[in-house]
């Protein structure tokens, strides 16, 4: 066994969208998914060009739950339920697909004229056996726990961490929190969650004093409660939850232990049977022949 608190580490694949980068950790080719977490996106820091902003199509997603978090910027959202909510910085958004949602995500207007600022993490959460067809929902939560010690500062968005609790919907056992460290500050990670990983996505942090290397997936062992420290100031993602036992596919935006259901999808959306975004309904994403994010064949 490597010494050291670290199962793995994993180095993301990076998609230049021309004004801002987006780094993806999961799914990779080393792992697919850490507790419910299949899909783990971050992006920025960037300043979009005045005028411009972020203009994410209506697309189509089945099987799942996204989590929207921001450090900075916003994001107008809309689905298919009717939903709009404007995403800022200390809100999570919780879109559960279940059986399936149609979404758009966009720079607000009022912010195009300066140029948007993106810095943010979009994760999905696979749903349990037995919930992934539930019905689609939405909800958008504030007033998120916070604790603070020794020059750290968490915010719990989802699960239980640090002896707090967030009210954000979970379907499976599951950690999401951001943590800020002032310069000389530490944190235990010791939650008893079966998977547990970390991300710096700021500065620098180490872990039992092992470098964690900026914007790589970090998975930590089993059973161990590691210290989280920076020197200089760091601010990093922890995430987790329980393991599933049944394999989930990925292809596209459709998430499933069940490959068939996931062709079904790619039918529906092709052939224009997913309900449409209110108040954007003149655009939509195709379905691409060959996906950035794929897990089969």
């Amino acid at each position: 066994m490597i010494p050291g608190p670290v199962e793995a580490t994993i180095k993301p694949t990076n998609h230049d969208l021309g004004d801002f980068e987006v780094r993806r950790a999961l799914p990779s080719k080393h792992r697919r998914m850490v507790g419910p977490f299949i899909f783990v996106d971050e992006f920025g820091p960037a300043r979009l060009p005045p005028g411009g902003g972020m203009d994410v199509r209506p697309h189509p997603h089945i099987n799942l739950a996204t989590v929207t978090w921001l450090f900075e910027g916003a994001i107008d959202h809309r689905d298919s339920l009717g939903t709009f909510s404007t995403i800022e910085p200390g809100q999570v958004n919780l879109m559960t697909a279940g059986s399936g949602i149609v979404h758009s995500e966009r720079s607000p207007e009022n912010d195009r004229t300066g140029g948007p600022r993106m810095f943010g993490m979009q994760t999905w959460l696979a749903l349990p056996d037995g919930k992934e067809e539930i019905d689609p929902a939405f909800e958008a939560v504030e007033n998120l726990p916070v604790i603070e010690d020794g020059g750290a500062r968490a915010i719990v968005i989802m699960g239980d961490l640090w002896g707090e609790r967030a009210t954000t919907t979970t379907y499976a056992d599951t950690i999401y929190a951001e943590i800020v460290l002032a310069p000389g500050g530490q944190l235990p990670i010791d939650s008893p969650a079966d998977e547990r990983a970390l991300m710096v996505v700021d500065g620098e942090a180490t872990l039992d004093g092992e470098e964690l290397p900026l914007y790589w997936l970090v998975v930590i062992k089993p059973g161990d409660a590691p210290a989280l420290r920076s020197e200089k100031g760091a601010r990093v993602m922890l995430l987790g939850g329980e393991s599933f036992s049944t394999k989930r596919h990925v292809y596209w935006n459709f998430v499933s232990s069940d490959r068939d259901r996931i062709e079904q999808a790619k039918e529906d959306w092709a052939n224009g049977r997913f309900p449409t975004v209110p108040g954007d309904e003149e655009e939509w994403i195709p379905l691409p022949d060959k996906p950035k994010t794929v897990t089969y064949p």
